[in-house]
């Protein structure tokens, strides 16, 4: 159930992201280098004419700060925020963005990290007063409703995961109402096309992978999944603010609903590329690379990962930690033929996944796996039982790995 109101509630997430990629026209990245530490705080009380969220000069200005976010360089975007903040006091969207910047704080450690929650949960709900004072003096104004409907879904996003249910429905209500508002902006810009893409994917497979939750449904509007992916690679590839968060939708789409690894590929490496000091662009790159035999690409940013996880950057540590060192591990293993090597590895790996209590997951079960198949190969039986009783204690029975340990288990019962 959880599973489903988490992604229910990621639908309806119209999310602030980053500047354009390559090949759209508002682009200007390559053309120069912003240095945010001498950006100073400018003076208040300027006027905002027409929609901030389409101002040119704003995105323009913006273009460095929202890459220094996404590049985990969170301390510099931050204080060019705040400089938005200061010269649009009463806009949601300097708002939005500082909590967007805590959302990222959050998402490499998989939402477990409690220390930016009250960042995060303060700048969404401020960011919606400011809308919604917006949106009462003029209920035409998509760009109000379009920041009520993201912010909110943020925040539900955020207390589902915290399993604060009532909060979290509250909030999602609340996003999809004014999502359905912000559509008629679509046609102003690919920036109020991102909430409709995600509902019109996702609500369609909701619908084709979770049975029983058919009649839930029947109070969303009707979806499109086809059309939901093409409106998104159009904000991909065209979204100023929304373009990155459309890249991170369609990478995680292309590789767990759709089966395509291969556009997944395409698009975590160019993530990759523009951010790479982002932990989690790089560990879901690495995962994809390593999981298409890429193994000698895959070697080099695991690696990394482990050299910046070293040096305590911001976003890596213990599930990027796990990750990497599982790849290594089994590349070491399979490719270099190294087992002593391939022991550390996996053990640093089953570490990192105790340190965020996984022990649950495939890199945990299939690094004892690794290290009982290493034992046996070594002929250290002993060794051999007792990683393969681990595996088959916190493996599901039906699993292959399940089966090895059993078979092994049943074969050498004379083990000690």
């Amino acid at each position: 159930m959880k599973k489903f109101l988490f992604i229910t509630l990621s639908l309806f997430l119209p999310v602030l992201a980053s500047a354009q990629q390559q090949g759209t026209s508002g682009d200007t990245t390559a053309m120069r280098q912003v240095n945010i530490g001498t950006i100073d705080v400018l003076p208040t009380a300027v006027k905002v004419k027409g929609m901030l969220l389409l101002n040119k000069d704003v995105q323009y200005e913006l273009e460095g700060a929202v890459d220094n976010m996404y590049n985990f360089k969170f301390e510099r975007a931050e204080k060019q925020f705040k400089s938005l903040r200061r010269r649009y006091p009463d806009h949601p969207l300097p708002y939005f963005l500082m909590g967007l910047s805590q959302w990222w704080k959050i998402l490499p450690s998989n939402i477990k990290t409690l220390e930016y929650d009250k960042q995060f949960f303060a700048y969404m709900d401020t960011t919606i007063q400011k809308a919604e004072k917006l949106y009462d003096n003029n209920e035409n104004n998509t760009e109000a409703a379009f920041f009520i409907a993201a912010a909110n879904g943020f925040t539900a996003r955020l207390h589902s995961e915290r399993s604060n249910w009532r909060k979290a429905t509250v909030h999602s209500k609340r996003a999809i109402e004014y999502m359905e508002i912000a559509k008629a902006g679509n046609g102003l810009s690919p920036e109020f096309l991102f909430g409709e893409a995600l509902f019109n994917y996702y609500s369609i497979w909701i619908h084709e992978n979770y049975k029983m939750l058919r009649p839930v449904l029947l109070f969303f509007p009707d979806g499109d999944k086809r059309l939901g992916l093409k409106q998104l690679r159009h904000v991909a590839n065209n979204g100023f603010y929304t373009g990155t968060e459309a890249k991170y939708f369609l990478m995680k789409i292309y590789a767990n609903e759709e089966g395509n690894l291969g556009e997944s590929i395409k698009v975590s490496k160019s993530l990759a590329d523009k951010y790479p000091d982002n932990a989690y662009f790089q560990r879901f790159y690495a995962r994809l690379l390593f999981i298409q035999g890429h193994f000698t690409m895959a070697e080099r940013v695991s690696q990394d990962i482990l050299d910046k996880l070293e040096q305590k950057m911001p976003g890596y540590e213990a599930v990027s930690g796990r990750y990497a060192t599982y790849i290594l591990g089994y590349i070491n293993q399979n490719k270099y033929r190294d087992l002593d090597k391939a022991k550390q590895y996996y053990l640093k790996s089953i570490m990192y996944a105790e340190m965020t209590d996984e022990r649950e997951s495939g890199y945990f079960i299939n690094s004892y796996l690794n290290l009982a198949r290493i034992s046996d190969q070594l002929k250290d039986k002993p060794q051999a039982k007792r990683y393969y009783t681990i595996v088959q204690n916190s493996s599901d029975k039906k699993s292959a790995a399940n089966k090895e340990a059993r078979t092994w288990l049943k074969a050498n019962k004379k083990v000690k």
